[in-house]
């Protein structure tokens, strides 16, 4: 073959080439977007917007409002949707684009698409600094039988659709705030007027930022930039599945994505049948150990938790009070409490800090947190009892001041009252207060004010609540203490980063774990969802059994059943004359609602109560028969009945007769019971 023809066949290889290239990369393109699992499929058009999403085969896309969008973004205080969408297929990245006036921003996203779930992720944004927030969704559907607020799926009587957070970046809901806080109890799935809608969202921290912070408690708050954290990396999974089997979707992407997933005994946390239990509180000691023990055996409840295991919180350093040797003292209670299959917890309030730690006297630490700051106006002695300020403003919300504290270098002033606006006085000061070392301090200084709480505690920023969630996890790890509670845990909005903070101290605190440790809270949030032992919300100050929050007991039992937590009733009081009536009514409402407490109570109210082991025996055969499921269904509405009374009484170790009462006549604070006739139960055995 001469030169020529193979110089043409090489032109022809050389555009046939060129033309596969260009077809392949064409068909690489797409301007519908189609992705599918095993039990959800969702198309995304060429304008990004979700247009046709399937559970099960069936269409739930809410397209009323011309469909959802997959992404938001916000630029100082506007919301722009995406105008154009493209998905290069063989990188597995959708491009999304904003026009912002004559400007374009573009996301990249990241997917995944998994057996039974889809991933999404940003990977990048350009121009990164430009976008302040982004939103996932809100994508609309028309489920609306049950809502899961916290946990981010909806349902019907058939089908489940989900989306979850993958990360503490990634919150639950929409920022309806600066500050990134949900006052709610989540907003990750809503109500919507056709239905439902899931959502999630991430801010720009990167940027030094002015917020309202506590749900507007503090006002104009300074706060501090977040090297690199941007809205990049921000990730959602979303997931279509049987009403049924919400949980095993959750657990799968928990263990392939990396989520928390605690296990208790071997078992998932949210499937064990230690979830849900019921807990004694009561201050125990080196002297006192063996016969609380011995209550909580009777009871036989799951842990004996203290309420006052610390000097101080920050530092968490052992109560001397109860344990005068310390960690030894403690290892000795230990070992008694685990021969007998108990737990000992103790008690928290997250990231608050006591007056009398070491973060506050006799050096405060530099990284406690501010509500803001101002200058001083003139030099001032040691003596001085005036401090001129260049201006009141922090200094004068009287609407959340309740220690009028600030920090001028080492020392920390007590005021009792602002005088003046700008420039202002502090009057009234009481100098090196809380222990701090009194100083001279030069014009120009600054004086901050710093963020407190009616506890009389101080509160730390980010960097210092990060360093608390370890030494809280570290101090765990030391005692071997095995249940807490984030009681507090809206006290991480001090940092100014919303939920953000909230979500990263139960993770710190999780992550540096080295045994199993049950956890309540204060509050939910959607990641710390999958760390979560149980929520136990209702306290017993304000009233006997049947009177402390006990509507709203109640009606977070919707909540739980709403967002797959165990059922819990919350706290109740057992003082010197709780009577075997008040207790069993209470058992009666944990049993129709297979609902678990926390009995809290002291050494001395156990002692002196005359029907102690009546009412001890009485939580353990009711918790007997209500962990074993055995009451039958026709009597569970009953028992839910705030009206109805009953009494228990066991014949066998599986037998057991509850007999319905009716309150004759009332005398002084003792009632009178009439009995009717028993209702017998059995324990099922397997």
């Amino acid at each position: 073959m001469n030169n020529l023809n193979i110089n043409v066949i090489r032109v022809y290889v050389k555009w046939f080439l060129f033309f596969l290239f260009f077809l392949l990369s064409w068909k690489l393109t797409f301007s519908q977007i189609s992705l599918r699992t095993e039990e959800l499929s969702l198309e995304i058009d060429d304008a990004g917007f979700v247009q046709i999403l399937h559970v099960r085969g069936k269409e739930v896309a809410d397209r009323s409002e011309g469909g959802s969008p997959l992404l938001q973004i916000r630029v100082d205080t506007s919301w722009f949707v995406p105008v154009q969408a493209s998905y290069e297929a063989h990188s597995h990245r959708l491009k999304i684009r904003f026009r912002i006036e004559d400007q374009r921003i573009e996301a990249s996203i990241q997917i995944r698409e998994m057996e039974n779930y889809l991933i999404f992720a940003v990977d990048s944004v350009f121009p990164e600094d430009k976008v302040d927030a982004l939103v996932w969704g809100p994508i609309a559907v028309t489920v609306r039988k049950t809502i899961g607020e916290i946990i981010g799926v909806v349902s019907d009587d058939t089908l489940a659709f989900g989306l979850q957070v993958l990360n503490v970046k990634t919150l639950g809901g929409f920022p309806i705030n600066k500050e990134g806080s949900d006052p709610s109890r989540s907003s990750t799935a809503v109500k919507t007027v056709r239905g439902s809608a899931v959502q999630a969202y991430s801010l720009n921290r990167s940027k030094p930022r002015t917020v309202d912070v506590w749900w507007g408690q503090f006002p104009r708050v300074p706060v501090e930039p977040v090297p690199g954290e941007t809205v990049e990396g921000s990730a959602i999974a979303l997931f279509g599945c049987q009403s049924g089997e919400v949980l095993e979707r959750i657990g799968e992407i928990e263990l392939a994505e990396g989520l928390p997933h605690p296990v208790i005994h071997g078992f998932w946390s949210k499937r064990s049948p230690e979830t849900g239990r019921s807990y004694l509180i009561a201050d125990f000691s080196e002297e006192t150990i063996d016969e609380l023990l011995a209550y909580t055996q009777k009871a036989n409840l799951m842990t004996l938790y203290h309420m006052n295991a610390w000097q101080s919180w920050g530092h968490y350093e052992l109560n001397p009070f109860y344990f005068p040797n310390g960690l030894t003292g403690l290892k000795g209670c230990l070992e008694k409490a685990q021969a007998l299959g108990i737990r000992l917890g103790a008690h928290t309030l997250t990231d608050f800090i006591n007056t009398n730690d070491p973060y506050v006297t006799p050096v405060p630490d530099k990284r406690l947190a501010l509500t803001g700051s101002s200058i001083l106006t003139e030099s001032i002695g040691a003596e001085q009892t005036e401090i001129p300020v260049a201006s009141a403003f922090y200094f004068a919300n009287e609407k959340a001041n309740w220690l009028h504290t600030v920090r001028i270098g080492d020392e920390l002033i007590r005021y009792d009252t602002v005088i003046g606006s700008s420039p202002a006085v502090l009057k009234g000061c009481t100098r090196g207060a809380f222990g701090t070392r009194v100083s001279s301090h030069t014009s120009g200084g600054a004086v901050g004010k710093l963020l407190d709480h009616p506890y009389m505690v101080f509160f730390p920023n980010l960097d210092l609540m990060k360093e608390i969630a370890i030494n809280l996890a570290h101090r765990f790890n030391e005692t071997g203490f095995s249940q807490m509670d984030f009681d507090g845990h809206e006290g991480c909005l001090s940092a100014g980063q919303g939920d953000y903070g909230m979500e990263l101290f139960a993770k710190l605190f999780y992550e540096n774990l080295d045994h199993e440790v049950l956890n309540g809270t204060s509050n939910s949030e959607p990641f710390y969802w999958h760390i979560n032992t149980y929520c136990n919300w209702g306290e017993p100050w304000y009233g006997g059994f049947t009177e402390s929050m006990q509507q709203y007991r109640i009606d977070n039992q919707g909540l739980f059943d709403r967002n797959y937590l165990p059922h819990m009733l919350g706290w109740y009081l057992l003082t010197d004359s709780t009577t075997l009536a008040e207790m069993e009514w209470m058992l009666a409402r944990a049993a129709g609602y297979n609902a678990g407490f926390a009995m809290a109570t002291s050494l001395e109210a156990l002692r002196n109560n005359r029907v102690t082991d009546d009412l001890l025996n009485a939580i353990r055969i009711w918790e007997i028969c209500r962990r074993d499921r055995a009451f039958p269904s026709e009597l569970i509405k009953d028992l839910k009945d705030p009206e109805k009374e009953f009494h228990m009484e066991q014949v066998s170790p599986v037998v057991f007769k509850l007999y319905p009462m009716k309150r004759v006549v009332v005398t002084g604070a003792e009632p009178v019971y009439e009995m009717g006739e028993p209702i017998r139960i059995i324990i099922p055995v397997d």
